[in-house]
């Protein structure tokens, strides 16, 4: 069964990153580290962490590793961060003192079966790089995954928990299928998930492996084509969501220049703000896909297949930030609702700055759109509260609707 290895190749960039983590975030100051803090001894340093570092109201009750919180410069810088754009804890302290969020970022842990799973936050640039870059990611060739064996019979098959691996296993090798086109991958991953929740039901017999069974061969088979080709295209739907959660409240009015280069080009891309009405942004999104976008993913369909798979290892797709508490409801529909936005807001975005670029469009647009998406909202789960409340307004949150989010 596949595991991710490709985390282990990242490197960080340092003063060099054209987006340090050291901006822009709120960073959390675990307790353990905070106490380390409380033990220094005088010194400018310690005067800035004491300035700095502020206990957070509830002292990390709940959750030891927010313990405290970085008060942020008004640039919202780190006030941590030296003039060569590198860490004064690291540098003076060493790499002991500082907090686990800053040792990890952009790795992110799980641990399923006593099996580590290090995946990269597609907020930092050099890990959107790594993953999107590498055409061999998930091949031998590329050293981008593991393989273990899996016991077939699980103790307790009711729970999708127990299937963890034969389900990630089938997920990936979907999303790696380009014997479909990658919406109708989409879709059928999301015909997958729907089938589980029935598995939790008790709605199919044979539970999961009589499901996974035949689908996997509805699949190989292509019987399946016939029902995705009746759904149709809607560009204007596309934009008109993108639209709006490119105002989602989670974005405070304070936005990196990155962020905001990023949406001037989306807007010059559709023919502009508030000048072009929506049926004339519409008419130009279409052409910047037919003309920009298209071509360019075609030549690296790689791209977005690593995005995907990317955000399925880093979520724990189809089962969240639940897989980990065995009293929570698996809801696989909800997650692959929340995929399906976050895909359909880069791939929109990415629409819009090929068309805004051209002919010009390049890999390093590609990583500075989801680079920066990944750092706005990627660690936001309010965001993805806001893109379900879209869904359901706007009568979308179904297997028609998120289809017509991904299909041009």
């Amino acid at each position: 069964m596949i595991y991710p290895k490709y985390a282990t190749e990242f490197r960080c960039l340092g003063s060099a990153c054209e987006d340090t983590c050291c901006n822009g975030w709120n960073v959390v100051i675990d307790q353990g580290t905070y106490e380390k803090y409380q033990t220094l001894p005088a010194s400018p340093l310690r005067a800035l962490i004491d300035r700095s570092v502020l206990r957070r109201p509830d002292s990390g009750r709940e959750d030891p590793s927010k313990f405290s919180i970085i008060q942020m410069e008004p640039s919202t810088g780190c006030p941590m961060q030296s003039c060569e754009g590198l860490c004064r804890v690291q540098m003076e302290l060493g790499t002991d003192y500082l907090s686990d969020l800053c040792t990890s970022f952009p790795r992110a842990t799980c641990t399923v079966d006593d099996i580590k799973i290090e995946t990269l936050s597609q907020g930092c640039p050099e890990a959107v790089r790594l993953v999107l870059g590498n055409p061999d990611l998930l091949t031998s060739k590329g050293l981008g995954t593991g393989y273990l064996t899996w016991d077939d019979k699980p103790a307790k098959p009711r729970d999708l928990r127990a299937y963890f691996w034969p389900i990630r296993e089938f997920v990936v090798t979907l999303l790696q299928n380009r014997s479909y086109a990658l919406w109708q991958r989409m879709f059928l991953l999301g015909t997958f998930c729907r089938r589980l929740e029935a598995v939790t039901r008790h709605e199919v017999e044979g539970g999961y492996a009589a499901m996974e069974g035949g689908f996997s061969a509805a699949i190989a088979g292509g019987g399946l084509r016939d029902s995705i080709e009746t759904i149709p295209a809607h560009n204007a739907h596309q934009l008109d969501m993108v639209l709006h959660l490119i105002k989602s409240p989670v974005v405070n009015g304070t936005v990196s220049p990155r962020y905001s280069e990023c949406l001037h080009s989306f807007m010059k891309g559709i023919g502009g703000g508030s000048i072009a009405t929506f049926e004339e942004q519409t008419a130009a999104y279409s052409t910047a896909y037919e003309r920009f976008y298209a071509p360019f993913f075609q030549e690296h369909p790689y791209m977005l297949e690593n995005l995907l798979t990317d955000m399925v290892f880093h979520t724990s797709f189809p089962f969240g930030a639940d897989l980990i508490n065995p009293e929570a409801p698996v809801q696989p529909v909800r997650q692959f609702a929340d995929l399906a936005t976050f895909f359909a807001l880069i791939k929109g975005l990415l629409i819009g700055v090929a068309g805004s670029y051209q002919e010009a469009f390049s890999f390093d647009h590609v990583v500075q759109t989801v680079q920066v998406i990944g750092k706005c909202f990627g660690h936001t789960p309010e965001f993805l509260d806001y893109g379900q409340e879209l869904l359901n307004s706007k009568g979308l949150n179904d297997a028609q609707g998120l289809t017509m989010l991904l299909r041009n």
